[in-house]
């Protein structure tokens, strides 16, 4: 997930608040000092972090619960409310009403502009928008091949050349070009620092692409180098926005978030791994409820849209409604939908009440025992798959040896087949989710719920 380390201590401090049976004056000091160090050791300014602290120290000491809220009700929502402040507050968005609207990507070497393009490319070609990338880095020989190869897995028009003296040349050689497209997305060169020579590159550039948004690209584990960077691309392009890549894990981030912070420039996008489409919108009040585990089902729901067939998910949901159990097959496409989605804590993560409340280690087993299902069912026919009550002990043996596993397995796999048919019955009857709600009150809720063989 994102920001892990800093989620967890932050988890961490709200629970003695929750925990504790009075909620005093000693209590809010207590905690605006936990929220202090854990945004210190997450790499945030030293002076922004003393800042925030204070501001819950005396909202918290002073301010009296609004009506309908208890006072650690209160507590917690001041907490999240001067967090979602320091984050920049409200969500902005990119205006692509001009055609084309020319998106300008600034950044040092090892931030992550290249795949960002690439990751950005994907993401408005998703929303119906006819994309091009271009590459202007002369610096790096691999720039060219890289985006270009980006560009051709992610169904996007590429232009560059590769032979080009100056980034300039490449968009006057390929300017008339854009007209036809909503978005274009320019890559720029980078260096191990911002000296003279990139300076008056990337101004150069700048005058000529006439970009609508210059992206500032942060590395997530820059650390408190991050201020005097944006200030000074800023200051060469006037920086419109900010992306802050390799924010998953334990990227500490707080360099980066710290940045965006002083300079007033807004993050637009977060990178949380690796694969093309781990990128996403930021939201601050959504990303903050997620790191305090409060969940973030905005940004779930989207993912899940952008992942799930939409013929197989209406598929599902009548099943659903009309109280008819599930088969293996619709199982297998959920697993493949979810592994889509990211990794499995992430996803967790985003479900109100759920984050922090499983394991890690266990989420970990989890995913890893979801593949071994996978090659299980990829041993199956459609009929098993189908209408797995058919597995007789002649067809468990010959799925086993297919899928390279042992008939305990399968057998493990079939019975957890059972207990989510029940389940999706249970759903599917007005009369038996009150039952289901019963089942739920009579453990912890959201947290008590148990994920598939766990």
């Amino acid at each position: 997930m994102v920001l892990d380390n800093l989620s967890d201590r932050l988890k961490d401090s709200l629970k003695k608040i929750t925990n504790i049976g009075l909620v005093d004056k000693k209590a809010v000091i207590e905690l605006s000092s936990d929220i202090k160090k854990a945004l210190v050791s997450a790499d945030v300014n030293i002076m922004l972090a003393k800042d925030i602290s204070q501001k819950i120290r005396d909202r918290g000491t002073n301010e009296a619960p609004p009506k309908g809220l208890t006072t650690r009700e209160h507590i917690v929502n001041i907490v999240f409310e001067e967090l979602t402040e320091f984050l920049g507050k409200e969500f902005k968005e990119i205006d692509l009403k001009k055609k084309p609207t020319k998106i300008m990507l600034v950044g040092l070497f090892g931030s992550g502009k290249t795949t960002t393009a690439g990751k950005l490319g994907r993401y408005y070609k998703k929303l119906g928008k006819k994309v091009a990338v271009v590459q202007t880095d002369t610096w790096r020989p691999a720039a060219f091949a890289q985006l270009q190869q980006l560009a051709k897995a992610m169904k996007v028009d590429f232009y560059g050349n590769a032979s080009a003296k100056k980034p300039q040349d490449v968009i006057k050689e390929f300017e008339k070009e854009f007209a036809k497209y909503d978005v274009v997305i320019v890559d720029t060169a980078g260096r191990d620092s911002l000296n003279k020579e990139l300076t008056e590159e990337i101004k150069a550039l700048n005058k000529e692409v006439k970009p609508n948004e210059a992206l500032l690209v942060l590395s997530g584990d820059i650390g408190q180098g991050a201020q005097s960077q944006a200030e000074a691309f800023h200051k060469n392009v006037g920086v419109t926005g900010v992306i802050i890549t390799k924010l998953d894990g334990t990227a500490k981030g707080g360099g980066a978030l710290s940045a965006c912070a002083t300079t007033g420039a807004k993050v637009l996008f977060i990178g949380v791994g690796e694969k093309m489409d781990a990128i996403e919108e930021f939201k601050p009040k959504n990303f903050v409820s997620r790191i305090l585990g409060m969940g973030d089902l905005e940004t779930l729901l989207k993912k899940a849209e952008s992942v799930m067939d939409k013929e197989k998910a209406e598929k599902l949901a009548k099943k659903v409604t009309k109280g008819q159990g599930l088969s293996l097959q619709d199982l297998y496409d959920q697993m493949e939908a979810m592994q889509k989605m990211g990794p499995l804590s992430q996803v967790m993560n985003m479900i109100p009440g759920m984050g922090g409340a499983i394991p890690k280690d266990t989420l970990k087993g989890q995913e890893k025992k979801m593949k071994g299902w996978k090659y299980l069912m990829d041993s199956m026919t459609p009929e098993e798959k189908e209408n797995p009550e058919v597995m007789n002990a002649s067809r468990i043996e010959r799925v086993a040896k297919g899928s390279g596993t042992s008939e305990k397995e399968v057998r493990e796999l079939l019975k957890q087949y059972k207990q989510m048919k029940k389940m999706m019955k249970m759903v599917g009857s007005p009369q038996k989710m009150k039952q289901l709600s019963k089942m739920m009150k009579g453990g912890k809720g959201m947290a008590g719920m148990k994920l598939p063989g766990m």
